[in-house]
């Protein structure tokens, strides 16, 4: 072999191993970038207060429980979560919480609270669930929407901590909030002990609406908050406590779970329905708008399967969309049944990050003038009076909303004191 060619082999040879390096060292680079994004995306996923068992459950051996819960009241026990040796043999696994609890060794569940639409939330929108048997654990399950709101004493008695774990949607007038508040008042004057196993807010990114006045304080609203606040369950509880809205200005034992990786901007999407009318992420965005037509006699999506996604009535101008309401989950006698409305589809709108009025004013400008379009309940859905005057004066979306911003300031101030994310 001449020189010449020795030289040129010698710098092929260097030329491939440089290549090789670089291609293993790009692998490398490139398992190490897959490596720190799959930590980062675990290390940012939100954990529930139900899924942090080893801050809880130590608090609950030995004691006599009630657990306040539905179909939301899940955890996935996860190698992040304690284990129940007793209960599952493989992790990654979703439970039940009733369900966990109830097989963990030395917890004593005793019995269940169901708040509205019942423990598996099948029930209709204020329709009264009745008390009943739990089929898969035995367990008493005991109404809070029905002949009682509130536990009597006699329920609590012999409980030392009753567990709240309910999936809420942030909007004053979705009942979770008031159960919450009964289940504080009353635990508060049996000296049981209340713990909140905390949820994220799909709506927390915001807040806004007309602050409720308390004289049309109900179990469809009982605080002096706007209809979007803005808060978790477990933050709107230490509110309820530190604010003294119990009755007599009792406070009650409380301790919240708090979330892990969440903020109020954090993106949340349920993978149960609250409730049977909110089926999906949608609904529930668009829920705090549409929810002021439960109040009047407007047809909000309720006997279809895009509930709080549209709306209409049989007497609006005739349009191009247009949908029958029809008895169905969650909706047996949904208004203007069997009727083919015309309406507006909502079910293509961006993300809102505010109350949108236009679609009431509107609705309230195409219902003929002998139609009434106003009926008993709108007054407690918005918490004031003031809002269906303005309604009717012609006021503008932005003249409504211009005078709600002197209370929400106010209640800005008291929401600080309670939070526990940024």
């Amino acid at each position: 072999m001449t020189l010449l060619n020795l030289r040129k082999s010698t710098y092929l040879f260097l030329f491939l191993m440089m290549n090789f390096q670089l291609i293993s060292c790009a692998k490398q680079v490139q398992h190490v970038e897959h490596r720190d994004l799959s930590a980062e995306k675990k290390q940012l996923e939100i954990i529930t207060g139900a899924e942090r068992t080893n801050v809880y459950l130590n608090e609950l051996k030995g004691k006599n429980i009630a657990i306040v819960a539905n179909q939301t009241s899940v955890l996935s026990v996860l190698e992040r979560a304690e284990i129940a040796p007793n209960v599952m043999g493989s992790k990654n696994v979703q439970y039940h919480l009733v369900d966990f609890l109830n097989n963990y060794k030395n917890i004593h569940v005793k019995k269940v609270f169901a708040p509205e639409h019942g423990f598996r939330g099948k029930e209709d929108a204020g329709a009264d669930v009745k008390d009943g048997t739990d089929s898969k654990t035995g367990l008493p399950i005991l109404s809070l929407h029905g002949k009682h709101k509130k536990p009597t004493n006699e329920q609590l008695q012999g409980i030392d901590v009753v567990v709240f774990d309910i999936q809420d949607v942030g909007v004053r007038f979705y009942t979770y909030i008031s159960t919450l508040h009964y289940v504080m008042e009353a635990c508060a004057e049996n000296n049981v002990s209340v713990i909140i196993l905390d949820r994220p807010n799909p709506n927390g990114h915001y807040i806004d609406g007309p602050i409720l006045e308390k004289k049309h304080s109900s179990f469809v609203g009982k605080h002096p908050v706007p209809v979007v606040y803005g808060m978790t369950i477990g933050e709107y509880g230490k509110m309820i406590n530190g604010e003294k809205w119990l009755k007599n200005g009792v406070q009650c034992n409380l301790k919240v779970i708090p979330l892990k990786n969440y903020t109020h901007n954090s993106e949340y999407s349920l993978a149960i329905r609250p409730s049977p009318n909110l089926p999906n992420d949608k609904s529930i965005n668009l829920y705090p708008s549409l929810g002021f037509f439960e109040g009047t006699t407007i047809n909000a999506g309720r006997g279809t399967e895009f509930q709080f996604q549209r709306y209409g009535a049989p007497f609006f101008p005739k349009v191009e969309f247009s949908y029958t309401p029809k008895a169905n989950f969650g909706s047996k006698y949904p208004k203007h049944k069997n009727k083919l409305c015309f309406g507006v589809d909502l079910s293509q709108e961006e993300k809102l990050s505010e109350i949108n009025l236009k679609w009431l004013i509107d609705a309230y400008q195409k219902t003929p003038k002998n139609e009434k379009f106003f009926g008993s309940t709108f007054t407690i859905h918005a918490g004031n009076t003031i809002l269906q005057q303005q309604i009717e004066q012609g006021l503008s979306a932005k003249e409504i909303k211009k005078t709600w911003k002197k209370d929400l300031v106010a209640f800005q101030k008291i929401r600080k004191r309670y939070l526990i994310y940024n």
